[in-house]
């Protein structure tokens, strides 16, 4: 998981809400961090189809898909590859010793579950589910 993933949730719910182009500068303002980090995250969302871009004094980002379409595992394969992820194990392949030999396989077996894991657990919310929390279900004036 990534402080992009939190940038990209933030993003999309703040589009969504607003229902039309908005800049860089003001998403970041909404997201408290600077422009020009919204601006790379964007950058990922609009590849991913996400986000429409338009050019010009009243152009920027617009939420491109149906909110109860979108998913939050969506959103994350947009901007990252492994919700759980570790580089470094323990232990050596060449060692005379079960223990030694035997947590990196063990280990890259529990990273995938946990993966696998959470990757459903994102599934399970869209950008509607998050605008339907933050509002109890209200459009707010």
């Amino acid at each position: 998981m990534t402080a992009e993933f939190i940038v990209a949730v933030h993003s999309l719910v703040y589009l969504n809400h607003k229902g039309d182009y908005r800049s860089s500068e003001e998403i970041a303002e909404n997201v408290c961090t600077n422009p020009a980090r919204v601006r790379k995250v964007m950058q990922k969302l609009k590849k991913a189809g996400l986000v429409e871009t338009h050019a010009g004094f009243v152009g920027g980002y617009r939420f491109a898909k149906k909110a109860d379409a979108v998913t939050l595992n969506d959103v994350f394969s947009a901007v990252g590859k492994h919700v759980v992820k570790m580089t470094w194990r323990s232990g050596s392949p060449d060692m005379d010793c079960p223990i030694a030999t035997g947590m990196r396989p063990f280990m890259d077996e529990l990273f995938a579950s946990l993966d696998d894991c959470c990757t459903k657990r994102l599934e399970e919310t869209t950008v509607a589910d998050i605008d339907k929390r933050l509002f109890g279900g209200k459009t707010p004036a």
